[in-house]
């Protein structure tokens, strides 16, 4: 059953945001890649929740953004689109991790889904 595994918060001011998430919750935040994309370690892997990402806010984007585990983007893209949602963006890859593309819900809500792939490059 697809599961929510990762959540976004669009930001402004990359050094603000950082600062008052690690000072706030004591979350762990590194930025990834050459690109503005910052991970957060918000717990212990013992604790129940999820990780996820600080991002620089884009027009389209919603406040926060939750991505959903699924088991073909492709699969997933058709039912969206069949229920009602829209596709966003085209499927990409994230190198070493999976194909990911952002959604809209028939309620305007963004949302990302991720079909795991270690192969994705």
């Amino acid at each position: 059953m697809p599961k929510v595994i990762h959540f976004e918060f669009v930001i402004d001011n990359p050094e603000r945001a950082v600062s008052f998430y690690k000072t706030v919750f004591d979350w762990k935040i590194e930025k990834w890649g050459p690109q503005d994309y910052w991970l957060v370690t918000a717990g212990s892997d013992n604790e129940t929740g999820i990780n996820g990402a600080l991002m620089l806010r884009k027009d389209a984007m919603a406040p926060v953004i939750n991505t959903i585990s699924v088991s073909s983007v492709d699969d997933y893209m058709k039912k969206i689109t069949q229920n009602g949602g829209k596709v966003k963006t085209a499927k990409m890859p994230i190198p070493g991790v999976g194909y990911f593309v952002y959604c809209q819900d028939t309620e305007g809500n963004i949302f990302g889904i991720l079909q795991s792939d270690a192969q994705a490059k």
